[in-house]
């Protein structure tokens, strides 16, 4: 059965879907959390997506790739994979080496932007996909850092709505 408006399944209309109870329901109603996947791809598949942002912030954040990639559960190849194939389909370098090669490594001002935009554009589409949501549905719906409200996740928030990791920091008191 499909729900277009939140009218289509309240009380008010019963007789156009006598299978749904009327009135309250005995079991407690779902708390569903809104998840979105966004990326950006060209014919040769995904160039980048939330994973590589979170990718940029750990190396941000440690200085490093290879601490980076174990931060995030992934082999130090697949990350320098992924941070690869984004350079190439833009043609920029996203980090580079601090100085020489046992120095770690660092966002290029590319590196930086395209991190800060991405999560710029992932979290209006998110609210604005949430208040859809909220109207759409009968119940409550949560967006994810209210269900998750995890450290790194609101770093990453505050992040894509600050102008410098440094307010994102202050602002989730770190």
């Amino acid at each position: 059965m499909t729900f277009t408006t939140k009218e289509s399944i309240h009380p008010e209309a019963p007789d156009r879907y006598p299978d749904i109870p009327v009135g309250e329901p005995e079991t407690e109603q779902p708390e569903p959390t809104i998840r979105l996947h966004l990326w950006l791809e060209t014919a040769e598949g995904v160039f980048f997506g939330t994973g590589r942002a979170l990718l940029l912030a750990k190396i941000e954040e440690h200085g490093s790739l290879k601490k980076a990639a174990e931060d995030l559960g992934m082999s130090y190849r697949a990350a320098w994979g992924k941070i690869r194939a984004t350079e190439e389909v833009l043609g920029v370098k996203l980090i580079a080496q601090n100085g020489c090669k046992k120095g770690g490594h660092r966002l290029t001002d590319h590196g930086l932007l395209l991190k800060e935009k991405y999560l710029l554009w992932f979290h209006e589409v998110e609210m604005w996909a949430l208040r859809r949501a909220r109207e759409v549905f009968p119940w409550p719906v949560k967006s994810f850092e209210e269900k998750v409200p995890s450290r790194i996740l609101q770093f990453l928030i505050a992040l894509s709505v600050s102008l410098t990791p440094l307010e994102a920091l202050i602002e989730v008191g770190v």
